[in-house]
Formats: structure tokens, sequence, C-alpha cells
């Protein structure tokens, strides 16, 4: 496929929030909040606008990646890194290369624009390929103070998480009000919920936590 990537326009918000619904509808759970997670992250001064880049097929939105700050947090300082999420590809167009695309070009900008490292939450059997490592070699933890086999860490430079440890903190908190979701997932067209492998498949990743 060839894909073009760029910054994305205000005006392809909506358009976006669509994509990421589809994307993630009955992934994690039944149904899904990541389009609301992204509206609201982009509201927030944790949300990286020089990061917010979507992919294009013949003129067509058919992938989104968004960043945002997050410090490593001990208890003698905290170090800044920026973590991705959501990123989101249509179905249609899911495992032909959009994904890794968009996470290559964007690792790229983020390294020009002199951000040290990145941190992620995911599966490490794909982030693993981009150079993710499990944060516990770097002695970096979950908010509550515990390793998670999903929370993965990149230097962008050499030896960026070299001593750095402590509990990594989001700088965007996301507290889904149940109505002001409802509302909001009300102005999509609806979409049946149901359970899936992938599910199962997500809880007991989400589990691995000691």
């Amino acid at each position: 496929m060839e894909l073009k990537i760029r910054l994305e326009n205000e005006n392809e918000y909506r358009t976006v929030e669509k994509l990421t619904r589809e994307a993630f509808w009955n992934i994690h759970v039944p149904g899904c909040d990541e389009h609301f997670y992204l509206h609201n992250l982009r509201n927030s001064d944790a949300f990286i606008k020089e990061l917010d880049f979507v992919a294009l097929y013949e003129n067509k939105i058919v992938g989104h990646i968004a960043y945002s700050k997050a410090n490593i947090v001990n208890a003698d300082n905290l170090h800044n890194v920026i973590i991705f999420g959501p990123i989101s590809v249509l179905p249609e167009y899911q495992s032909k290369g959009v994904g890794s695309a968009l996470i290559k070009h964007s690792l790229e900008v983020a390294k020009s624009l002199g951000y040290k490292a990145v941190l992620i939450y995911g599966d490490p059997r794909y982030y693993s390929k981009f150079g993710f490592r499990c944060a516990e070699r770097y002695d970096i933890k979950t908010p509550d103070g515990k390793y998670c086999v999903p929370m993965m860490a990149l230097e962008l430079e050499k030896d960026a998480l070299s001593g750095v440890n402590g509990r990594l903190i989001e700088g965007f908190e996301f507290t889904p009000d149940e109505r002001e979701f409802e509302k909001f997932d009300n102005e999509f067209p609806p979409k049946e919920k149901g359970k899936t492998a992938s599910q199962e498949e997500f809880k007991i990743l989400s589990s691995l936590k000691y």
C-alpha cells in the first residue's frame, strides 16, 4: 500500500474519532471508549499536537496515532517521557502495514523533536519488533508500583533510561463520566456490543502485574 502520512487537521477530528471507534469496537471490551478518550485527550495539556498523525490511502484517512506527555516519578525527581495511544486503523485496512508505518514515522519525528524515550501499554509480541522492551528492565513500574508485562519502553536516545526508575504517571487522567460518554457515543451510528476472543486475551494480558 502506498500511504501518505501527515499531521492531522482539526477539521478531521470527528472523522478520526469515528475511525477509532470502528478500530476498537468489541476488541478489548464490549463496545469501546477509545474514541471518547481521544476526544478528551485533545483538550488536555498532555496532548502533543506535533505527533498527531493520520495515514491516508487514496486520499482516505485509514489510520491515526496520538501521543501525550508523561513522567517517570520517584522519590528524588521526575523524568519526562512520552506515550502513544490510541493507534487506530480501520478494520478493512488492518494487517496491511498501516499501523507499522504510523509508528515508525512518528517515532522518527519524536526523535527529531528531541524526545528521549517512549513508554506504551501494548502486546509485547507486536511492539517488540519496533524495539520496545519490557519496562521492568529499566525498573519502571505502574502508578500503583507494580511491574506490568504490557508496559514497554523504547529509548530514542542511547541510554536515555539508564539509571531512570520509578512509576509511570501519565499526563492525562481518563475517568469517563458514564452520562457524558453515553451522550457522546450517541452521536455516532449505532453498533452492537458483543463478546469476542480478543477481549479474553486482553483481560489476561492486562492482569499480568507483579
